[in-house]
């Protein structure tokens, strides 16, 4: 008799806010056509706008909020972690699938040991050009650079392009991103697209042909000794001596800027301070300031995650969220990404070491395999990442734009 086909969970994400949905019409029918039988959880592609009768349609299965449904399958892919109580009827061998906030996330990790379920966080995927089509962080950034700007230009006191009209003529809005990534030259082509003027600062010098490329002007990293290096797409820790002259740098930009949207992240840390009080004082009344890294602290000084602070006349606004805002086309293109991994997963063998595991493990989980080793978050009652979960205040940080 040959086994029957492996069984995936699409569960309606549970966190407020969170309209985003782990799988779409069309990634289930791309995967029920290599073999896998998905259920669908009622109600869970709704906030973006994928109704039940498309699911089912692409030949999913729906299933009420049934806590049964969740001890029966081989996995679950979802967007944010799903609840504790949930997690707990996982069986052992299980794979979950997802946004997993690995770092320093011991109570997940210890709940998935506890029932021997295997996990893979998508924010730990390798950047390299195999992964490239499973890269959720660099999809999801591209929404929420694209979207801070058209939040900084809705929130501005002035025109955004420059027009010429019989009362004069107005000149075009000046935008400063900070980081390079992703997210900072998607923001970079929306900005120039609205007919902005854009000037972008990164510590990578090699940035610099990407920025003009799309129109922007580069602002180089100050010229000193102890310029970071860039690993795996992140630039490394700046001294201290370092950031203070990026700080000093950015000073007279900030002044001049009527929209600033940061985007610097440091994987697993707070992100950095690059914009001070006392910078945000000389900012002119009416200006905006957009933070993306906001959840893990802020590159602003005064910025609240979901909220919009007025201070002195300059409008904070904490964007901690953004891809939720577009959640169609994010959802649309998470769902690409968690379907090219699982694409990857069944085309691989089990290491032997795993012939004997509870459950059976249904979906192939070759640690030699380096997609699999760099997000490989918990397996077989084992944490295989410890360096992030238990990630030591000493270790260097990385310093990078948001993917």
């Amino acid at each position: 008799m040959s086994p029957s086909p492996p069984h995936l969970l699409i569960p309606r994400e549970h966190r407020p806010g969170e309209a985003r949905v782990a799988a779409t019409p069309e990634t289930v029918q791309r995967l029920t056509g290599k073999g896998l039988h998905i259920t669908v959880e009622a109600g869970a592609g709704e906030p973006s706008g994928f109704f039940d009768q498309a699911y089912a349609a692409a030949g999913a299965q729906l299933r009420g909020p049934d806590p049964e449904v969740w001890e029966q399958v081989d996995g679950v892919l979802c967007v944010q972690p799903p609840q504790r109580e949930r997690l707990d009827l996982l069986r052992p061998g299980a794979l979950l699938v997802g946004l997993l906030a690995p770092y320093g996330a011991d109570v997940l990790v210890g709940s998935l040991n506890r029932r021997q379920v295997s996990s893979l966080a998508l924010e730990l995927l390798p950047r390299t050009s195999r992964a490239q089509t499973m890269d959720v962080l660099s999809s999801q950034a591209n929404i929420a650079g694209y979207k801070a700007v058209l939040l900084a230009a809705a929130a501005l006191d002035r025109y955004v392009p420059m027009l010429m009209t019989a009362a004069g003529t107005i000149q075009p809005a000046r935008t400063l991103i900070l980081g390079a990534g992703v997210a900072g030259l998607q923001a970079l082509a929306t900005a120039r697209r609205l007919g902005s003027v854009v000037y972008v600062s990164d510590v990578r010098p090699a940035a610099r042909e990407q920025v003009e490329s799309l129109g922007g002007r580069f602002v180089a990293p100050p010229e000193l000794a102890e310029t970071p290096a860039e690993v795996g797409g992140y630039a490394q820790a700046a001294t201290e001596a370092f950031l203070e002259a990026q700080r000093s740098q950015l000073e007279e930009q900030l002044a001049q800027a009527d929209m600033v949207i940061c985007t610097a992240q440091v994987p697993g840390r707070p992100a950095p301070r690059l914009i001070s009080e006392a910078m945000l004082d000389r900012m002119r009344p009416g200006s905006v300031v957009v933070d993306l890294a906001v959840g893990q602290g802020g590159n602003c000084a005064c910025t609240v995650a979901g909220q919009t602070v007025l201070r002195n006349g300059v409008q904070l606004i904490g964007a901690d969220a953004l891809p939720s805002s577009v959640a169609n086309h994010a959802s649309a293109l998470y769902a690409r990404n968690v379907a090219a991994l699982l694409e990857h997963l069944i085309t691989l063998t089990a290491p032997p070491e795993d012939a004997g595991l509870p459950g059976g493990g249904a979906f192939p989980l070759n640690r030699e395999d380096p997609i699999v080793a760099g997000c490989l978050l918990t397996h077989a009652g084992r944490c295989w990442r410890p360096d992030v979960v238990g990630l030591p205040a000493e270790e260097p940080a990385l310093v990078g734009a948001l993917r």
